[in-house]
């Protein structure tokens, strides 16, 4: 009767640890849901700030889809899209003309590093992270100058 009861015991805590995994492996993304450029807490060289910039997360079958709107600091409609993956692999993008893919890593549930590819060449990192209680996400960025340089840009963003 011992041993029964200590199988029991085994099978149930396997059982309740295997669904825990799974319930931790299907948590929301933090960063699915629109956020909007907040410009007096962000900072861009060569005040190449936007003047607005909403960015829209939402899962899609094939990843993570981004589509990203605004208003750029000359006047000109911003528009990207991508759909993202956190597995190292480029993921295509459309609208940018600093980079065309982006490969992602997730580094824990509230921060992500990608590479900014143009051509299949690195040129520039992103390190994305939301806060603590999922109200702010902020990319800091760090990108190659034609003269060899390297520029940052801190962009930080409020939860609508």
């Amino acid at each position: 009767m011992n041993k029964f009861l200590h199988l029991v015991t085994i099978s149930l805590a396997l059982v309740f640890g295997a669904s825990a995994t799974a319930a931790a492996a299907d948590a929301a993304d933090p960063v699915l849901g629109t956020w909007t450029l907040n410009v007096e807490k962000s900072a861009f060289h060569d005040n190449r700030a936007p003047k607005s910039m909403t960015r829209i997360y939402s899962a899609g079958a094939a990843g993570t889809d981004m589509k990203v709107t605004g208003i750029a600091q000359d006047g000109t409609a911003i528009s990207q899209n991508a759909t993202l993956t956190y597995d190292g692999k480029d993921c295509a993008v459309t609208g940018s003309s600093d980079f065309d893919t982006l490969a992602l890593k997730r580094i824990n549930g509230t921060t992500v590093k990608s590479q900014l590819k143009k051509a299949g060449k690195i040129v520039g990192s992103t390190t994305r992270t939301i806060s603590g209680k999922g109200k702010v996400l902020t990319l800091s960025t760090a990108m190659k100058t034609a003269k060899g340089g390297t520029t940052h840009d801190t962009a930080v963003y409020d939860k609508q």
